[in-house]
């Protein structure tokens, strides 16, 4: 069985021209998959785990931009015809992948205008997902954002417990420790989540997704219109 989503929404003819390349590929914890204006050679579609991609400006001061879980594949570049990009993707939580090379997904491409139609549909979820993260920033409060990048991770990886630091979720938010922290803290004492040494456990979706409120969603539903 597929556990990841773009595999598994491909057709099977679309699925048997890459089966053959495909390899799986263990995601170890801070693993890189893209490397900032490296050529990407290979691919990931995971299938456990999270990937962040992160933009960094001239000072070297990162800040996550992007998921990538079961539902997608690193590399997107590439689905435009590059063969690199300033930011970096690695890896988060552990988990595994598998993976393939570039040249063997453009061929296929290449060969299927459906296979190709798919995976520029996934490039539109990224960029809906990048440009709600930048609205985010822009209009809502720290909590409000935890609470959108917790239901992100939620969405990705098997269980409510969420191995996450307050390190990676200051990264993730672009805030100090101290403000995650707070955040934290202020679900916790609703009883939306319990933060533990290292992860974050989801008591209550229902009311994570209240927090959020307009913070979360759109991508989302973006993901099902065009993927399934």
């Amino acid at each position: 069985m597929l556990r990841n989503r773009l595999l598994a929404a491909m057709s099977a003819n679309d699925f048997a021209r890459l089966k053959p390349y495909l390899e799986p590929a263990t995601l170890n914890l801070r693993d890189v998959l893209v490397e900032p204006e490296q050529p990407i050679t290979h691919v990931y579609f995971v299938e456990y785990g999270l990937a962040s991609v992160v933009a960094m400006g001239l000072d070297g001061e990162p800040i996550e931009v992007g998921h990538i879980g079961r539902e997608g594949m690193s590399g997107q570049s590439v689905l435009l015809g590059v063969d690199r990009t300033p930011d970096q993707t690695f890896i988060q939580v552990a988990g595994s992948a598998l993976r393939m090379p570039v040249e063997a997904l453009r061929a296929g491409m290449s060969e299927s205008p459906v296979l190709h139609a798919l995976l520029l549909r996934f490039v539109q979820t990224t960029i809906i997902q990048l440009a709600q993260t930048a609205l985010a920033n822009g209009r809502f409060i720290v909590q409000q954002r935890l609470a959108r990048w917790l239901l992100m991770c939620h969405d990705r990886l098997d269980g409510d417990d969420l191995p996450l630091t307050h390190e990676f979720l200051s990264l993730m938010l672009g805030v100090r420790r101290a403000s995650v922290t707070e955040a934290l803290h202020l679900l916790e004492g609703v009883a939306i989540v319990k933060a533990g040494r290292g992860h974050v456990e989801v008591l209550d979706r229902e009311k994570l997704e209240e927090i959020a409120g307009a913070c979360y969603g759109v991508p989302e539903r973006e993901y099902c219109r065009l993927i399934g």
